[in-house]
């Protein structure tokens, strides 16, 4: 599986062909005729209780996330006692390892020196080791001069190409050697030897490692257990390699990293007691301070349903106190100073309510985004006074750094050309094939409707008597010859506003039909499309837009790498932050529009359901989890198994067609399977990059 990823140019180039003629369906005709912007099928005003209807999910969660964190607020202030604090940490401890799905087991290290190197006052080791079976990963142990043993610190790497082997890691590094302090510095997933899209020639694909963590962390969501889980056992296992060493004291062991770096801090610190001291750098701020300035950030710095659990940025710092840590923040950085503050604010009063005000301090550098000398003479005199006890003022000597390709650990720059070396794609295709055999076992051994009451917990679907009603407010009508099209504007009392059209003819007797589209309710609208056929045949069709689609998606634009991550992925990362998906929110619109058509027009009779693309999942959903609705469902284009998502190296606008953890209980085809014997028809499945799948 792993090689599957040097396939990568030719899918772009198949998927996107530039300058290849190709023959127009039918339906994408009736797209160019009428287009998403078309004026006269507009439903919404530019502005809608004070926001663009692009913007209008994502201020919907932005509203329940600062509920969220204000009720984070108020249990903080509860935090008077050390028995306060040690309760909270232990409750918090759990959430977060139960956000993350767990963590692997613990398998031989496999451990190796490639490579040796002397410089004045310190000496440098090329390491491999295997932090899960055949997953290998890459990093440069540098040693200060003397026998040892060393106190030691751990710096995982942030967001760049070249990582460990960049000037400015080896700068942090040497300087921290040079202080007496033995560093372990390594490479994060899909960063420097351990990337993971490369062309055949082993030229990466992506120009920026946030791409890559993106792919890899919305493979994982369908399993439960993916990107942050890996990389934090990354992290542990570095843990484990340094204490394995007799040169090391593993008695006296940190950590520190900047931006990325600074995150997989965080999450160590909070999570393994080992580290005896801590300096994240660029990163803590808070998710209030995030959602108010640039929104959440790469993949594995969201864990999955934590602002609902209430575990904010300062957390980490709580929950590795009363153990030293120093938050190194920048006052130009995109990440906000002043939640830098607030948080550190939270921390010292809580490490003083436990005796230990000394340990909580803060640095911050007049910089931009980055590890300044500032920060590395700061970190390196917290470190001398936490793991050598001396308190002195450390300052850095000027030193030579190694051009990048002598600072590699492998021959070829590129772990996954070792032999026997697995990549994360072959890491989730196991635990893909561990599930399906449970699903096949839980499917055949427990009745149907139980199953789909744990679907429903699982995908967090509210019952249809929990989802608000919906209210019309009419707009204006346009007569398309013996068409009428009626705009309407449909609001519940959560503040969701759904933008619709109805196709009505005068001679409707055919029954109703809700039809949702992932390109919005104007993809078949125009002359001659789809819905106005629907309603010439006699049916009346209430076309909607469901949240984050259509008038309330942002533009795509449709060309190249950017294609395949969807517009709207920041506002699908704060439901996922929220312990809910699109699918959720979408399935919940769906249901509570076919129980609106049903009431206004059919004298509550059932509804047919039509899905297409993106809004194909959400239909599913809807019509397995409240069947009583619908007189039928038809799904066009739509994901066919989230199995393919979990497998593939590449997807294209999948984020918002996942439920987190879902392939542990069930996968599309189990959830098709329960829908009666004839009311549903699936046309021409898709797979993870939205391409045809070929029939088996």
């Amino acid at each position: 599986m792993k090689r599957s990823i040097f396939v990568f140019s030719f899918l772009l180039l198949f998927l996107f062909p530039e300058t290849r003629a190709v023959e127009a369906p039918r339906k994408m005709e009736a797209v160019s005729q009428t287009g998403a912007g078309s004026p006269d099928l507009r439903v919404l005003p530019p502005l809608v209780d004070g926001v663009a209807p692009v913007d209008f999910v994502e201020d919907q969660l932005k509203k329940i996330a600062y509920a969220a964190l204000d009720r984070r607020d108020a249990e903080y202030e509860k935090l008077k006692t050390a028995e306060d604090v040690g309760a909270w940490q232990k409750r918090q401890h759990a959430t977060f390892l139960g956000a993350l799905g767990g963590l692997p087991e613990r398998t031989p290290l496999n451990a190796r020196v490639t490579g040796t190197r002397e410089f004045s006052g310190y000496r440098m080791e090329k390491i491999l080791f295997e932090s899960q079976p055949g997953f290998l990963v890459s990093g440069l142990l540098y040693l200060p001069e003397g026998k040892g043993p060393h106190p030691a610190v751990l710096m995982p790497c942030g967001h760049t190409a070249s990582a460990k082997a960049g000037a400015l890691y080896q700068k942090a590094s040497i300087s921290l050697a040079r202080a007496g302090i033995a560093v372990f510095c390594y490479d994060p997933i899909g960063q420097g030897e351990r990337r993971h899209y490369r062309n055949p020639q082993g030229v990466p694909e992506f120009a920026s490692s946030t791409s890559e963590h993106q792919f890899m962390g919305i493979s994982g969501i369908p399993l439960g257990r993916g990107l942050s889980s890996a990389m934090i056992w990354d992290g542990i296992r570095a843990l484990d390699y340094l204490q394995s060493r007799a040169d090391i004291r593993g008695d006296r062991l940190g950590c520190t990293g900047v931006s990325g770096g600074g995150t997989m801090t965080s999450y160590l610190m909070a999570l393994d007691e080992r580290i005896v001291a801590a300096a994240p750098a660029c990163y803590l701020t808070g998710f209030r301070r995030l959602f108010e300035t640039i929104g959440p950030q790469d993949f594995e710095q969201n864990i999955f349903g934590q602002i609902a659990a209430g575990l904010d940025h300062a957390d980490y710092v709580l929950l590795a106190a009363p153990r030293p840590v120093l938050v190194m923040a920048a006052t130009q950085d995109y990440f906000d100073i002043h939640g830098a503050w607030n948080l550190f604010r939270q921390a010292k009063r809580v490490y003083g309510r436990l005796g230990y005000p000394e340990r909580s301090d803060l640095v911050e550098a007049d910089t931009k985004h980055d590890l300044a000398v500032e920060m590395r003479e700061a970190s390196a005199r917290w470190f001398r006074r936490w793991l050598l006890g001396r308190d002195d003022v450390w300052k850095e000597p000027s030193f030579d750094i190694l051009p990048e390709s002598e600072a590699l650990c492998t021959r070829e720059g590129d772990v996954l050309r070792e032999p026997g070396a697995r990549s994360f794609f072959d890491l989730n295709g196991e635990m893909a094939v561990q599930y399906a055999a449970e699903r096949r076992r839980i499917w055949q051994t427990h009745p149907t409707p139980g199953c789909l009451s744990k679907v429903r917990e699982k995908a967090c679907v509210r019952a249809l008597a929990e989802i608000p009603v919906l209210q019309a407010t009419e707009g204006e009508t346009i007569e398309r010859g013996p068409v009428r099209i009626q705009k309407l504007t449909l609001r519940d009392t959560e503040g969701t506003v759904l933008p619709a059209l109805l196709f009505r003819s005068a001679k409707a007797e055919g029954g109703i039909r809700v039809y949702v589209h992932g390109e919005g309710k104007q993809a078949e609208a125009g002359p001659g499309g789809v819905l106005e056929s629907l309603a010439l045949s006699g049916e009346t069709v209430l076309a909607v837009d469901v949240r984050g689609v259509g008038e309330m998606q942002r533009p795509k634009s449709g060309k190249g790498v950017d294609a395949l991550a969807e517009p709207g992925w920041k506002t699908a990362t704060m439901a996922y932050l929220l312990g809910r998906s699109y699918v959720a929110l979408r399935t919940e619109d769906i249901l509570a529009c076919a129980r609106f058509a049903a009431e206004r027009w059919g004298g509550s009779g059932a509804v047919r359901l039509t899905g297409v693309g993106e809004a194909g999942v959400a239909a599913l959903h809807a019509c397995a989890l409240e069947p009583q609705l619908f007189a039928g469902t038809q799904l066009e284009r739509t994901l066919e198994s989230w199995h393919d998502v979990a497998t593939s190296a590449l997807s294209k606008n999948q984020q918002v067609n996942a439920v987190y953890g879902a392939l542990q209980l069930y996968d599309l085809p189990e959830l098709a399977g329960t829908v009666p014997q004839g009311k549903l028809v699936i046309q021409m499945p898709v797979d993870a990059m939205g391409a045809p799948k070929r029939k088996k």
